[in-house]
């Protein structure tokens, strides 16, 4: 299992924030894929975890779509709070490695 640690600086906030990337490669090429079909962008374009949603052309109902796509695909429920909350690919894949994980242990 990949575990990538990152920091960020929060405009908003005015404050640091440390984050722990565990979703498995395979896992950010398939939101990778999701995203590239539900948003129509070029097989070839340049997606990466850190990729925005936003800054790639999806509004809110695009993004709603594309949580629809990550359900069928890892036949996971995603909650609406969290779905609101996903705005790029590798916060879709940690969240699906999350679901995942949960699924496999109830």
């Amino acid at each position: 299992m990949a575990i990538d640690i990152s920091a960020s600086y929060n405009r908003k906030s005015s404050k640091f924030e440390a984050g722990f990337h565990w979703a498995k490669p395979e896992t950010v090429q398939k939101v990778c894929e999701i995203v590239r079909k539900q948003l129509a962008l070029h097989p070839e374009s340049d997606l990466t975890s850190a990729s925005k949603f936003s800054d790639l052309g999806a509004d809110s109902l695009d993004t709603v779509e594309i949580v629809m796509g990550l359900e069928e695909v890892f036949d996971i429920s995603v909650e609406e709070e969290n779905s609101q909350s996903i705005t790029t690919v590798q916060e879709a894949a940690d969240l699906i490695e999350k679901l995942v994980q949960k699924k496999t242990e109830a």
